[in-house]
């Protein structure tokens, strides 16, 4: 069964996407079967693994609500072990019709749970927002990833999601849990950055990720030729710090795992 990880932030420009494609192409690199889903109607995920939006075959908003024709939406990529369910501009419409349905909040999960005996992992990347397809994700993942920017504002959107987190555990996903924080656009020299990391730290000890994401060129550049950083350059300083970001973030899934076999 699939441990399925959801990457979100409602404040745009944070690197969420970024770590949700190459925390997906790290862990294919370390030949775990990975489905990337890409939940944001910009589909910035969806091309950032080189996926052709235009392509006209099924995608996430084309089988949204129908869960067991989610398979017909999966695609192999040009990447071993990662397949994507893409995302195109109509999954606005999802939005918007969820509001309408019984049970809105739960549409992705059913979907997702007959995949889950077909990965080893599934990432899912949120749109920049709190609605209805951000909601459907947490109640479909077991395990919450938020990408932070090192900046004063970006503390004030952490509290709105936590709060969001919170009622999603108590009333629709008490299997969700906050695998932890990982800080984006890092720099060390700068005063704010320690500040910031310094308040992160304090209000959730032992949630930071150890490993930061610097500001970095090729991370910025990999997206314009569909491709995860490792695969655009390995050497990279972006690169080196998403594959050990991703080695620390499969370290603690496997704490958790052990850690619950030990009590199962």
């Amino acid at each position: 069964m699939a441990e399925v990880i959801v990457l979100a932030n409602q404040k745009g420009g944070v690197g969420k996407t970024t770590t949700a494609v190459n925390l997906a192409a790290c862990l294919a690199v370390m030949e775990k079967k990975t489905l990337l889903i890409d939940c944001d109607p910009q589909g910035n995920a969806t091309s950032g693994v080189g996926w052709d939006k235009q392509a006209g075959r099924d995608d996430l908003y084309s089988v949204y609500f129908s869960a067991q024709d989610f398979h017909k939406a999966v695609h192999a990529t040009n990447f071993p072990y990662l397949s994507v369910l893409p995302a195109t501009s109509d999954l606005v419409g999802a939005e918007l019709e969820l509001v309408e349905k019984e049970n809105r909040e739960f549409f992705l999960r059913d979907g997702i749970n007959s995949l889950r005996h077909d990965f080893d992992f599934i990432v899912i990347d949120c749109p920049p927002s709190l609605g209805l397809l951000t909601v459907n994700a947490l109640c479909a993942g077991r395990h919450l990833v938020v990408p932070m920017q090192c900046e004063f504002y970006a503390l004030e959107g952490m509290a709105q999601l936590m709060r969001t987190y919170t009622l999603v555990r108590q009333r629709l996903n008490a299997e969700l849990e906050l695998l932890g924080v990982v800080l984006t656009m890092h720099d060390p020299r700068s005063n704010l950055t320690k500040d910031v990391e310094s308040e992160v730290c304090t209000h959730f000890p032992d949630l930071v990720f150890s490993t930061t994401i610097p500001r970095n060129v090729r991370l910025s550049e990999a997206p314009s030729h569909g491709l995860p950083v490792i695969s655009y350059d390995i050497k990279s300083k972006g690169s080196q710090a998403y594959l050990k970001f991703s080695e620390e973030c499969f370290g603690r899934l496997e704490e958790k795992r052990k850690h619950g076999a030990g009590h199962g």
